[in-house]
């Protein structure tokens, strides 16, 4: 497969004056395929961009086309929601701890070493909203980002805490839906 390397051009400009905090939120279907849209838009204007998901599985199409673009760096973080699978209150602990571990390994190492001009936590407000990261640990990643990083979360739940914090906030509204008629398509819906 033929890999893009967006990021080897010259940049026209450097990187953003000033990245601001973006939500897409809602019932609604497309909030991954929106962060992917805009990520793709990113590289393609020589921009570096860290794409965090969580909690899909098996597999993201989108994702995996934006795994081929150099300056886009994918990882698939917790693929799979414990509501997805039948876990003791032993076993949930033991993921929710290893949640945060891979918050402060994978996320916020990477983040602070690789320098992104774009962050995307795709599915991040599931996370706070199920107990498995704590909203100050995502406030404080907006607080103490370089400011010239946007940031684009992703879930359908949302926090007044990260309300306030965001720039941006678009919500997918569910008008109408065949499921559960209908099952999620491959290459449609995931």
């Amino acid at each position: 497969m033929k890999t893009v390397d967006f990021h080897k051009k010259a940049r026209l400009k450097p990187a953003l004056e000033r990245g601001l905090v973006q939500v897409y939120t809602g019932e609604g279907k497309g909030k991954t395929t929106a962060a992917v849209g805009l990520a793709i838009r990113a590289a393609g204007a020589g921009l570096k961009v860290g794409f965090f998901q969580f909690f899909k599985k098996p597999i993201s199409w989108e994702v995996e086309i934006i795994k081929n673009i150099r300056s886009i760096d994918v990882y698939i973080l917790v693929p799979l929601h414990p509501a997805f699978q039948y876990m003791s209150g032993e076993e949930l602990k033991r993921y929710r701890d290893n949640f945060k571990r891979i918050w402060t390994r994978d996320v916020m190492s990477n983040i602070k070493k690789k320098h992104y001009d774009v962050v995307i936590l795709d599915e991040i407000l599931i996370a706070i909203r199920d107990g498995f990261l704590d909203e100050k640990n995502l406030l404080s990643l907006i607080d103490e980002r370089d400011k010239k990083t946007e940031v684009v979360l992703t879930g359908r739940y949302i926090t007044e805490g990260i309300m306030e914090k965001a720039d941006i906030i678009t919500e997918m509204k569910k008008v109408k839906h065949p499921f559960p008629e209908i099952r999620a398509r491959r290459g449609i819906e995931y």
